[in-house]
């Protein structure tokens, strides 16, 4: 009669490299995606501003009605636009204006260089600056 042989069970060393390695990338892949500095914010909110801005010239040019936009407390506002048709609000709570806070978006073709600066409040030795040379659409630029 033969005894029936008892096969070790357990990972080979092989499988657990492999989940190791499949933690790695996975632990990996979560911290980039969880990582957003104060810069990467900031690009987000003026490139943000930027198209809203363009948006504003493009309806204060249809309607002929001059539009301006106004830093306010906690967010912007768009004077000769009717109420809830552009956002009003930051998409984080700690950007801020410095400098001028007003723009005149037209309704003239041209309508002179104009530039907001963009920071925030977590980082404020960062800036961003919204500008337009009064022909080209608003655009986010860099400070040096």
């Amino acid at each position: 009669m033969t005894t029936p042989r008892h096969r070790a069970r357990g990972f080979t060393l092989l499988e657990l490299l492999v989940v190791v390695a499949i933690m790695a990338l996975a632990t990996a892949g979560v911290g980039l995606a969880l990582r957003d500095s104060g810069q990467t914010l900031l690009e987000r909110e003026a490139q943000r501003l930027a198209a809203l801005l363009e948006a504003g010239r493009a309806q204060s040019r249809a309607s002929g009605l001059p539009v301006r936009w106004h830093a306010v407390a906690g967010g912007f506002r768009f004077d000769g636009l009717p109420e809830g048709q552009l956002p009003t609000q930051w998409l984080n709570a700690g950007t801020q204006v410095r400098g001028p806070s007003a723009l005149v978006l037209g309704p003239e073709p041209l309508i002179g260089p104009q530039q907001v600066l963009l920071a925030h409040a977590d980082h404020p030795e960062r800036a961003l600056r919204v500008a337009t040379d009064g022909l080209r659409p608003f655009a986010v630029e860099a400070l040096p």
